[in-house]
């Protein structure tokens, strides 16, 4: 299924970072497992990460060392046994830190000298009320030049790399 482009949910905790942010953005599908909390949607997409974007990350790894910028990992460095319920705030969760999860929402970051980042994975249903909807918003505010610099490359590739993700929501394996 095709991630479309949203709006973070009004329900949502991730809506009252959106003040102020540099960037953000939100795709929402209807998800290919439907029971699974927040975090297991996470889990399941982060697991299933195309090896182009790894590559990225690799990529980007390399080069924001030479700035003094941490080494992420990979997106796809996630525990293979823990489960969603295991997880607690503070966890690293692939390339972010769990900041605060409930079933309905999840709240994963990265907060560095140059930005903060802000994913939330959040379900909700659709417009009619009765289809579940999956919404990833990312939301990232920007503390100096070089957060500004870094978003220049990162914006647009962020889109792409985006919506591939959110579309493995809504695909079955």
């Amino acid at each position: 299924m095709t991630p479309l482009e949203a709006t973070a949910p009004k329900t949502s905790r991730v809506a009252s970072l959106l003040p102020g942010a540099y960037f953000h953005d939100a795709w929402a599908v209807a998800p290919a497992e439907p029971d699974l909390d927040a975090l297991g949607q996470f889990l399941r997409v982060a697991k299933r990460t195309p090896r182009w974007i790894d590559g990225l990350m690799t990529i980007r790894n390399r080069v924001v060392g030479y700035f003094g910028l941490k080494n992420l990992g990979g997106l796809s460095q996630i525990h293979p046994t823990k489960t969603s319920a295991e997880y607690v705030a503070g966890d690293r969760v692939g390339i972010f830190t769990l900041i605060s999860k409930t079933d309905d929402e999840v709240l994963l970051g990265d907060d560095d000298n140059h930005l903060k980042v802000v994913v939330s994975v959040h379900k909700g249903t659709g417009s009619s009320g009765q289809e579940p909807v999956v919404t990833v918003t990312t939301v990232v505010h920007v503390k100096n030049w070089l957060g500004r610099l870094y978003m220049v490359p990162v914006a647009p590739a962020h889109r792409v790399i985006a919506r591939a993700m959110v579309k493995t929501v809504g695909t079955a394996v």
